[in-house]
């Protein structure tokens, strides 16, 4: 089965949707094609977000601020899931996806909004970094290739409600994954 290309996206393209990219494409491995973007890109990686990233050991060469159009038109990868990770992205229209992909919306807050010492923003990015890696675990427990589109969006925007992912088990009942 082809890995799962998903899209995050947020406003600026310099924290939230970088640490998801990044975070995705380490965790999903051959299962999910991670990219992301930004309705309006600031056009640079956030220094912490790349700082924290290179912490943990991943390559953050390869990364950079694009903006959401970049993925709508007809050269693009067709993207399964779309997920906005801020709630300013989630307000906006979006352009119309190629494919009709699942959507949802997982509301976390800015790191990069946080006013504070060096020790206080680098907090604020790490905790960003572990919700997002918590989601992306649930995200991965779910097989995509049981699901429909509509399912895979119901489930996937649960994850952003906090909801653990389900699904059927043998006997037709749902059972945590």
């Amino acid at each position: 089965m082809r890995p799962l290309n998903v899209l995050f996206l947020c406003t600026g393209n310099s924290a939230r949707s970088i640490l998801a990219e990044a975070l995705a494409s380490h965790l999903g491995r051959d299962r999910i094609r991670a990219y992301s973007a930004g309705s309006h890109p600031k056009g640079v990686v956030h220094p912490v977000a790349l700082q924290v990233l290179a912490e943990i050991g991943f390559d953050v060469a390869g990364l950079s601020s694009k903006p959401w159009d970049a993925f709508a038109g007809p050269e693009a990868p067709q993207m399964d899931l779309i997920v906005t990770v801020c709630d300013r992205a989630a307000g906006e229209a979006c352009p119309v996806w190629p494919g009709h992909p699942a959507t949802a919306h997982w509301g976390i807050p800015d790191p990069a909004a946080v006013q504070g010492s060096a020790d206080q923003v680098h907090k604020a990015f790490l905790s960003t970094l572990h919700q997002l890696q918590h989601r992306l675990g649930l995200l991965l427990a779910l097989k995509p290739e049981a699901l429909d589109r509509m399912a895979l969006q119901s489930q996937v925007r649960a994850l952003g409600n906090g909801a653990e992912a389900h699904a059927p088990d043998n006997t037709g009942e749902a059972s945590p994954m």
